[in-house]
């Protein structure tokens, strides 16, 4: 698994103290999650979001801002953040605040129990 260690650990300080964080392999990267939603992660050395279909153009309009594009299709409502975003640790707890603040997505319906 290919990650920035130095981010990963800036993130950590940066939600350090709060409670109901985990993280989790994902991505081939590391995500963040909290009370089991994920947030942001990284992928490389690029921030992810997880940012909301709302809020998705908005994002893509910021400096340093790149769609997340993993499968080579972008994914509507994921962000890539280049390292020059995430430099300072104001910046890093924004967009940590965005990916928290990002509506969590629906519960597909399984169908099972319908006769």
């Amino acid at each position: 698994m290919a990650f920035d260690p130095d981010l990963a650990e800036r993130i950590r300080k940066a939600i350090e103290g709060d409670s109901g964080w985990t993280e989790r392999k994902m991505f081939g990267g590391i995500a963040f999650m909290l009370h089991g939603n994920m947030c942001c992660g990284i992928v490389d050395h690029r921030l992810m979001v997880r940012v909301g279909s709302d809020a998705y153009e908005k994002a893509l309009a910021m400096p340093h801002v790149k769609p997340m594009d993993f499968t080579g299709k972008p994914m509507r409502g994921f962000i890539y953040v280049e390292p020059a975003g995430t430099k300072k640790i104001a910046a890093l707890r924004k967009w940590i605040a965005l990916g928290v603040a990002a509506p969590k997505p629906a519960k597909a319906k399984s169908g099972r129990g319908r006769h």
